[in-house]
This record gives C-alpha cells, structure tokens and sequence, in this order.
C-alpha cells in the first residue's frame, strides 16, 4: 500500500489457508517456494490448539512444504509461555486435547481436575468435549478460578465444509456461569502477533498476514499494524466480504496469487 514500508515478511495462517483438510490449497507448495526464493521471511500460524508445533511442521513438510518445528506457531504455545510467566507451576484445568495439555505441562503448569485447586480453565477446541468437563470448569470457575482460552473462533474450515471450534466451549462456560472469558491467547490477540514478530525479527509495519478469516486474521492486522490479506479459500466468501466491517488491504483468490502481489508489496 502506498506509504507503508515494503513487505519483507509474512504470516500465514494455515487451514483455509495454506491447506484444507489433508490438501494443500492448490499453487500453495509453488508460491511459498517463490516467495522463499525472494528472500521473504515466513512464519506459519494456526489458532488450533488440536496439534503441536512439530505436528504441524510434519504435516507441512509431508505436503511439499519443508518447515521446522520454529517456524511454526499456535495458540497453544502462546497461551501456555503467556501463563507459566503470569502464575509459574500454576494448578490448571484444560477443555482441550492431548497436544494442548502436553504443551501446558512442558510449560511446568500443574494439570489438574479438583475444581477446589484449580486457579485457571482453559477453554480450547475439543472433540472430546463433553458434560464432565463442562462441570468440572463450572464449578472450579464458580469458586473463582481465571477464565483463558486458546482462541476465538466459531468453526474450522475442513473437507467438505466447516466444523465447530473453540467460540462453542467459550460460550456454554459464559452461559452457564455468568463469566466472560478474560484473556484469548490466539488471533487476533497481541499475544500472538508479538509471538509471530519475534520469530520473524521484524516490525509489524513490513509483515503481512494472510488468512481467511476476517474476525481473527483481518482484524488482527488491522488492530497491530499488518497488512492484512484475505483469501477465500476457507470460511470468507465474497458474499461475507460485502457485508463485513472490517475490511482487509487485499484480497486474493487464493495464495497461488500471493507472489503477484508480493511484488507489489514488496518493492
């Protein structure tokens, strides 16, 4: 855009994005090739707290796209680093999956189930949700205990079409205890843009974020000085787009465009 810095960097959301389900976006693998061979800088990030970082590095690798486990972040990292420096060996309760408690753990956070010990709930995206652990973080936030989560989002974009996430756990907590989340650790938080930016090694002014969703990916960049790229390869369609408020820099069709543009952006 006229005025800002050129683009040396860019964040790239993954599902919907760079992938969806088990299938890479078609032009992905080429355009991150070119935009690597350009010297950019590429930091991959997901608010799914369902995989580790080294899943999703795996995951990318297998697909075409050669990445380390560094080059990778997501909610749950940022949630955990943010709550072991917050209340370090704190007694925690997670409506998450295996990947997100052994990300808690490795953070020297104490898991726990006692809802008379347990000092935070950490609502996340969980296919294992289920009436047990709804009561357990009832009554463990009845008595007083802080309120995260990993991310904000209502679905997730897969195969075939979209299914529930995190926004669905955060909601039956808000309504049946009278609570509002606190902290959101994933997009569009600073958290996770200041997370994105350390491994990058640039200012917010010559990053980009690219993603498909416009409540996390778009306002995001908006909120923290990014430009912001949509693409509507996942939950975004052009019909939404019309309607929304918030309104990317960019739009592209799908990241097979995203090295024509880089030209423009990266002067």
């Amino acid at each position: 855009m006229k005025g800002r810095p050129a683009v040396a960097g860019y964040i790239l959301d993954l599902d919907g994005t760079v992938w969806r389900g088990e299938q890479l976006i078609p032009g992905a693998e080429e355009a991150i090739g070119e935009l690597r061979r350009r010297g950019r800088r590429i930091v991959f990030l997901s608010n799914k707290p369902l995989y580790s970082r080294a899943d999703y590095a795996d995951k990318l690798t297998r697909l075409g796209i050669p990445v380390s486990e560094d080059e990778v972040i997501n909610s749950s990292l940022v949630l955990a680093r943010l709550l072991s420096r917050e209340a370090p060996g704190a007694k925690v309760f997670a409506i998450g999956e295996q990947p997100l408690l052994e990300e808690l753990e490795r953070a020297g956070l104490e898991l726990s189930e006692d809802p008379g010990e347990i000092e935070y709930v950490i609502a996340a995206f969980d296919r294992t949700f289920d009436y047990r652990k709804l009561d357990i973080a009832f009554q463990a936030l009845k008595r007083g205990a802080r309120f995260w989560a990993t991310n904000p989002d209502k679905t997730c974009p897969v195969e075939g079409g979209e299914v529930p996430d995190a926004a669905g756990v955060i909601a039956a907590l808000e309504a049946t205890t009278g609570r509002r989340v606190e902290l959101i650790a994933g997009k569009p938080s600073r958290h996770v843009v200041e997370a994105a930016l350390e491994v990058l090694g640039l200012p917010p002014g010559r990053c980009a974020m690219v993603g498909d969703r416009l409540e996390t990916d778009v306002r995001m960049a908006k909120e923290h000085g990014l430009t912001s790229i949509l693409t509507l390869t996942g939950v975004t369609s052009r019909e939404d787009l019309a309607r929304a408020a918030v309104r990317p820099d960019h739009v592209i069709e799908s990241i097979a465009e995203l090295p024509a543009l880089d030209e423009k952006l990266g002067r």
